[in-house]
């Protein structure tokens, strides 16, 4: 289990992964200035749920860019796993990999030994969303240890909406 805890209201830890199809990415960097940056950590090719989960946030893409928000996902797994969840699930948005231990502890998520050779060969994260805003500050985190609680993205384009068109604070940032 990870010992820290990501704090909102500061910025991500600057963590560069290559993406699947080539290039990489600074986990919650832009690509427009202006824009939000939400990250969603998933487990890996082996949760049916994550597959379900990056299906439905193809399907409100472009609710999200609507919003000024762009969306990335990213997992600890190898390239051709990751290749793998973008080919079976079809999604056009950018997906990193790769991720380390050592990030995945840096970003606060819990992590996870695989229940057996037939689910995956290395320890995963747990789903996590955390959201940068335009200022580059995390102004949302949503961070689950099971892979059935996660952030219901419907009403995450709604909220992202409203706190942008409201100019809502970040909370949480009591120390």
């Amino acid at each position: 289990m990870s010992t820290i805890k990501l704090s909102s209201g500061r910025p991500l830890p600057p963590i560069t992964l290559p993406l699947v199809g080539g290039g990489q990415e600074i986990l919650g960097t832009p690509q427009q200035k202006g824009n939000w940056k939400l990250v969603f950590v998933y487990r890996g090719f082996h949760c049916p749920i994550c597959k379900q989960y990056l299906t439905r946030l193809e399907s409100l893409k472009e609710k999200f860019l609507a919003t000024g928000a762009e969306v990335i996902a990213v997992s600890g797994d190898p390239e051709h796993k990751a290749m793998s969840m973008v080919e079976s699930s079809r999604l056009t948005f950018p997906v990193a990999y790769g991720l380390s231990i050592a990030q995945m502890q840096d970003l606060g998520l819990y992590i996870s030994h695989p229940r057996s050779p037939q689910e995956t060969d290395q320890p995963f994260a747990e789903p996590g969303m955390l959201a940068v805003n335009a200022d580059g500050k995390v102004q949302l985190i949503d961070i689950s240890n099971t892979p059935f609680n996660r952030a219901d993205l419907g009403e995450l384009v709604e909220t992202v909406e409203w706190i942008r068109a409201n100019n809502y604070p970040i909370r949480g940032t009591y120390e």
